[in-house]
């Protein structure tokens, strides 16, 4: 019997497992990687160069990553010589609230989504994706006034409650879309069984959930950890309670800036961001994969 032959369209969607790729073809495709790559990486490896570099050396061209002068000065005078642990522990304690604040109300209001049908529940969850179309400098003015009327303004409350606002609607659609995914005769059998409710989306959904309350979680931290507007709008009259970003500017004078210190901070604060994508990495792919079709 004759084989029919095969479009381009379906021999380029074959399965890579039962498509040969020529040589040549593998070839540009590392290169393509490699040069992806070096373009991502090198940015960040020009910023360590730069935190090790002598005081009279920052402007220097040297193409070389490990400086042979190299020295830990300004790593010194961030930690011990300014306010930066402060800054840094405000910060943790800012993105932790809003963390595990944006992943209660998201999991528990996409649940009510998910699984019932109620007066306005499309039109919700309408609003609550338009929510993201506006930009955020929009957003800064209601939530300034609001904060001032009910003096929430330099305070950590004012500022957790505002990064809330603006992370869990984007948080509610993920959850929402994984809940989908998952068979309603799990928790049917729970309830026939005398389960209550409460205690099958406690015991059944939340387990199932937990890339896409990973991704939740981590999605309301990095929005929080690396804000600079809503923050300089909510605290900056208060020194005391700056998260790390605000407290960077303060490394910019009137005559200089102190690229140095600049480096040295963004190098010790995205080490503890890694580590913490590294350990979740298990859970990401899976929880943006599921949680964007319904199975």
């Amino acid at each position: 019997m004759q084989r029919k032959p095969q479009s381009a369209w379906a021999r380029f969607f074959k399965p890579r497992s039962s498509r040969e790729d020529s040589p040549f073809k593998r070839l540009l495709i590392h290169l393509a990687l490699i040069l992806s790559c070096v373009i991502a990486v090198y940015p960040v490896l020009r910023i360590v160069s730069v935190s090790l570099r002598p005081g009279d050396r920052l402007l220097s061209t040297s193409l070389a990553i490990i400086p042979p002068d190299a020295t830990l000065e300004a790593y010194k005078t961030v930690l011990f010589d300014k306010e930066f642990p402060v800054w840094v522990w405000n910060s943790i304690v800012i993105t932790t609230a809003t963390a595990v604040i944006g992943v209660v109300l998201a999991a528990t209001s996409a649940y009510a989504f998910s699984r019932w049908k109620f007066p306005g529940r499309s039109p919700g969850l309408v609003f609550l994706l338009s929510t993201q179309m506006l930009p955020a400098p929009m957003m800064m003015v209601p939530i300034y006034i609001l904060a001032s009327k009910l003096g929430l303004t330099n305070t950590y409350r004012g500022l957790v409650i505002a990064y809330s606002v603006t992370s869990v609607p984007f948080s509610i659609w993920i959850l929402k879309g994984y809940y989908d995914t998952i068979p309603r005769e799990l928790e049917e059998a729970a309830l026939i069984d005398g389960v209550s409710r409460l205690s099958a989306f406690w015991r059944i959904v939340l387990p199932l959930s937990t890339p896409a309350l990973a991704i939740v979680f981590l999605f309301s931290f990095m929005s929080a950890w690396t804000d600079y507007l809503l923050a300089r709008v909510m605290i900056a009259s208060e020194r005391s309670l700056w998260t790390w970003v605000l407290g960077v500017r303060d490394f910019q004078g009137q005559f200089q800036t102190q690229w140095g210190l600049f480096s040295a901070a963004s190098v010790m604060v995205a080490i503890p961001v890694m580590a913490l994508f590294l350990y979740s990495s298990k859970w990401l792919i899976s929880g943006l994969t599921l949680g964007s079709v319904k199975g």
